[in-house]
């Protein structure tokens, strides 16, 4: 990034940030967006060297590196899933925003912080991904420099959080509507089948399918794939 640019950065307007958000939201796909959020955080936020998104589960438990800008950020997060301690960890799980000005003097995360030394880490920067749907992650800014990171690098670094956050949530619900779609055409099909098959209405042939998810303890979705699949219609 040139110098000008990030100049333009640090004095940005309301104007700059509605463009930063256009730029984001071009991308295609989510794996993209992700990655060019990370990106730009670098490019943008002052004293930010790397940058990383740390996604948990839904029982903040088993985390991923969707998007990052080096092998050091990957590192970090394995070792603090490996731990199960460590500030992205925090940020993810319950916190709103995390500092850390020199990671030598650091006397939190004691597994963690070793290997964050081992790695040249000098301070880290980190903001909670969250929407009304929940939490489920942290954006996660790096130095190699201790007190690298000043009261502005916090107000960008919550911009890209928040884009972050509208990112992927907007994702998982495109492919909660994606499934629940294509499980309605699955099911379709298969009761079209039935019907053809055994002479039935549209009701009868839906209680074959759903007495033979009962007996089987199998998803509705699952007896009707198969019956699309293979032609084999339940003799219940």
């Amino acid at each position: 990034m040139s110098e000008r640019r990030g100049d333009e950065w640090q004095h940005a307007s309301p104007r700059r940030f509605a463009e930063m958000a256009r730029e984001l939201f071009s991308h295609d796909s989510t794996g993209e967006l992700l990655q060019r959020i990370v990106s730009m955080a670098v490019e943008s936020v002052e004293g930010c060297e790397e940058a990383g998104l740390l996604m948990i589960d839904r029982r903040k438990r088993l985390c991923e590196t969707p998007a990052a800008t080096s092998d050091l950020v990957r590192a970090s997060d394995r070792a603090q899933c490996e731990y199960n301690e460590g500030p992205c960890l925090d940020a993810a799980r319950e916190e709103q925003v995390f500092l850390i000005g020199d990671m030598a003097a650091e006397t939190r995360w004691p597994r963690y912080r070793p290997r964050a030394l081992e790695l040249g880490i000098g301070s880290m920067l980190g903001f909670d991904l969250y929407t009304y749907e929940g939490r489920f992650g942290a954006l996660d800014l790096y130095s190699r420099s201790p007190r690298a990171f000043g009261d502005r690098a916090r107000e960008l670094g919550w911009v890209f959080a928040s884009h972050a956050a509208v990112a992927i949530a907007g994702a998982r619900r495109e492919a909660t509507l994606r499934e629940g779609y294509a499980t309605r055409q699955e099911i379709g099909e298969a009761i079209g089948i039935i019907m053809e098959r055994r002479r039935v209405a549209g009701e009868a042939a839906f209680e074959i399918l759903r007495t033979e998810s009962m007996h089987t303890n199998t998803k509705l979705r699952d007896v009707a794939r198969k019956i699309t699949l293979t032609g084999e219609i339940p003799c219940r």
